[in-house]
């Protein structure tokens, strides 16, 4: 009941929903995308440095992901709580708690899948792999959530997603005797899969009108159970403890990526719950592509044709979709 709500925190609430739905549907996906762009830009800065950087005199590096990962998650639901503390009107999601604790499984899990697949295959293998995320989220989301999308959907996201690849390419030398399907394209086709159940169990919750910052919420926290048993069986967590110990300067720089994670996911869930999970996954997979491509314009770094190519088809595709991709339709149970 809105009596029982501090003065304060309705009158956020409200002004906070007035000027959400003031906005038009073009101009919000427009600034979640360039929210979206600006914090996973300045995440994947830090990311670099905290992994690739050496700390102390003897140089040593950081070598502890899943704990990395686990400090975001906290930060991730923190953020999010705090919103939720100050936006929500009081009234009580009616998502089932099973739900999204198999999305936060599936979630974290795809993220692991990833991670761990980075042993058996170079990074660009693994940038490639992951380009195709879009189409799992849009075959699983078909198969188990009843969407259903116009024919010029599949051709526009079919686009954009070899439009990427092409882009992404690298040529590499490989070894005779090398695997054509191993542990690491094995792992990448696992974390594509938990990307395509992400987003049905996502669509999911969304067809309960679950919030933005209370899916992030409940996503987090469940990733958390996940990545603390995870730490606690490997001994990871007292690793990367340790590690803070000793070189107690890379404290600020999780803080800041974290925070850089936390406001980036705020909005991709804003997307995934306005937009839905297809296209969230859209742009997360050309947000690199930008990134690259916004490297060129600004630094005058080349372009190789096949990657000029790459260029024309991902345009090609998101104009498609634009004008004539939009029309879907879910089916009633």
């Amino acid at each position: 009941d809105d009596k029982d709500i501090p003065f304060t925190r309705r009158s956020i609430s409200q002004i906070a929903k007035r000027s959400v739905m003031n906005l038009g549907r073009t101009t919000k996906l427009s600034l979640c995308f360039i929210g979206i762009f600006a914090c996973y830009f300045y995440y994947g800065v830090i990311q670099e440095k905290i992994t690739r950087g050496s700390y102390g005199l003897d140089k040593e590096r950081y070598l502890y992901t899943v704990f990395l990962v686990f400090c975001q998650c906290v930060i991730n639901a923190l953020f999010a709580k705090g919103m939720l503390m100050v936006t929500s009107d009081g009234t009580p999601s009616k998502t089932p708690t099973h739900l999204s604790f198999l999305c936060g499984c599936t979630y974290v899990g795809a993220m692991l899948a990833s991670n761990a697949s980075l042993k058996w295959v170079n990074y660009p293998t693994q940038v490639l792999g992951k380009s195709c995320k879009p189409i799992t989220v849009m075959i699983l989301g078909v198969c188990l959530a009843g969407k259903r999308y116009n024919a010029v959907k599949y051709v526009a996201v079919l686009m954009i997603v070899c439009g990427v690849a092409l882009f992404m390419f690298k040529y590499g030398k490989s070894s005779g005797n090398e695997a054509i399907f191993g542990v690491g394209e094995f792992l990448l086709l696992v974390s594509l899969t938990l990307d395509g159940l992400t987003g049905v169990y996502q669509e999911k919750m969304r067809a309960y009108g679950t919030k933005p910052h209370y899916m992030m919420l409940a996503l987090n926290l469940s990733a958390l159970v996940v990545m603390a048993v995870w730490l606690v069986v490997t001994g990871e967590v007292w690793h990367g403890l340790s590690f803070c110990t000793r070189h107690p300067q890379i404290i600020p720089e999780i803080i800041t990526f974290s925070l850089a994670s936390a406001l980036g996911q705020n909005f991709i869930y804003i997307t995934v719950t306005e937009f839905g999970a297809l296209v969230c996954s859209i742009m997360t997979t050309t947000r690199k592509f930008f990134t690259i491509l916004g490297s060129v314009i600004l630094f005058g770094n080349a372009l190789v044709t096949r990657q000029w190519i790459g260029t024309l088809v991902v345009f090609a595709g998101l104009a498609l979709d634009s004008l004539y991709g939009k029309t879907h339709r879910p089916v009633k149970a």
